[in-house]
């Protein structure tokens, strides 16, 4: 039976974050237990279709759910998708940590959990809109590591309002100190349909050569620190990568089951719409095909391995396309790049610049 990954999501949220893009909707039991429902209903429908072999609560806030219902749907994951999978991730913000009982969700199967820091400085949690401060995530890590769940990852936001080199360090040394096994370190993205949006004129953002400081900094700090990157915003000790989020960026396939919910089976993607009414009634939005040569590049070389030809050809079954090889070719010389006999990757330069890059090699 076909191992994939399975993605869940879980659109609830106590209030919408001023930057955030992602689907989600504000949480009452009501709502929350009716979702529950048809999200069973929708896992059982495959039953028996494949093996999950990761298995990710994203949203949205997983964790507002309650232990209760978390536990019912893990109940439904296992049934349906078998008892395969050694990575089950659940995100959860400290706020929810508090309520859930992570003892119990380790028996029933969550070994991993994502948790969004974003910073430890309190007046830049302040004008990201966050309810949290940072002696609240000490005490949800120390909450999650007494169940015996070890694999913990952290987020942490670059390019934010406010955020100098000093508060950066901070909130490096103080994921460090936790000594959580993963840190995800994004720079922040302003994106349309957005309260930030709408007052970027306003905001104090540090300009684009700061921030791809701030980047460069935190790459070469966490590493010092023990964390080695492997993807362009994703940091971890060793053999505590994110195998569910690798199989994106190896374009490997995972199913989607929830409001705006996205998949990719047998080289076709598909997902749900931003509503609850189609996701009710299991009406999916054909996306056309993945998993094509430029897509597989673009995705690979976000990885710190990068493009490897071998592996290139054990999943398209021809050899890397020598075209492809004469435009990376021409990008040695800016550093940004490395091309020898066995792939291309992108330099932690390169990353910065990795979708123009991407463009050159493409065209």
């Amino acid at each position: 039976m076909k191992k994939i990954g399975l993605y869940i999501h879980i659109p609830f949220c106590n209030g919408k974050c001023p930057y955030c893009d992602f689907y989600s909707v504000k949480n009452s039991s009501e709502k929350m237990d009716e979702y529950i429902f048809y999200l069973n209903q929708r896992l059982m429908s495959n039953h028996g279709k494949f093996i999950a072999d990761t298995v990710y609560f994203g949203g949205g806030t997983p964790g507002l759910l309650g232990t209760e219902r978390i536990v019912t749907v893990l109940k439904s994951v296992w049934k349906s998708f078998g008892k395969q999978s050694r990575e089950t991730t659940i995100e959860i913000n400290p706020e929810s940590a508090k309520k859930l009982d992570f003892e119990m969700l380790k028996y029933f199967g969550i070994d991993r959990v994502s948790m969004g820091l974003q910073s430890a400085d309190e007046n830049e949690l302040k004008k990201l809109g966050r309810k949290h401060n940072a002696e609240e995530v000490s005490k949800a890590v120390d909450q999650i590591r007494k169940s015996g769940i070890n694999n913990i990852s952290l987020d942490l936001m670059l390019g934010i309002s406010g955020q100098s080199f000093r508060t950066l360090e901070n909130s490096i040394n103080f994921c460090s100190a936790l000594d959580v096994t993963h840190i995800s370190a994004y720079i922040l993205k302003i994106e349309q349909g957005t309260p930030y949006y709408n007052m970027k004129e306003t905001l104090d953002l540090p300009d684009e050569d700061t921030v791809c400081d701030f980047y460069e900094y935190t790459a070469d700090k966490l590493e010092n620190l023990g964390y080695k990157q492997y993807e362009i915003s994703n940091f971890s000790k060793p053999g505590f990568e994110s195998r569910h989020n690798l199989k994106y960026w190896r374009c490997e396939e995972y199913l989607g089951i929830g409001s705006s919910a996205h998949s990719f089976i047998d080289k076709k993607r598909f997902f749900y719409d931003r509503s609850f009414e189609n996701f009710y009634h299991d009406i999916k939005t054909a996306d056309g095909c993945g998993g094509d040569e430029e897509e597989y590049i673009a995705m690979v070389l976000r990885l710190n391995e990068g493009l490897d030809f071998h592996k290139f050809k054990e999943y398209f079954g021809y050899d890397f396309p020598e075209k492809y090889v004469k435009n990376a070719e021409k990008l040695k010389s800016t550093k940004l790049i490395v091309i020898d006999g066995n792939g291309i990757k992108l330099t932690r330069k390169g990353f910065l610049c990795s979708n123009s890059i991407i463009v050159n090699i493409l065209k």
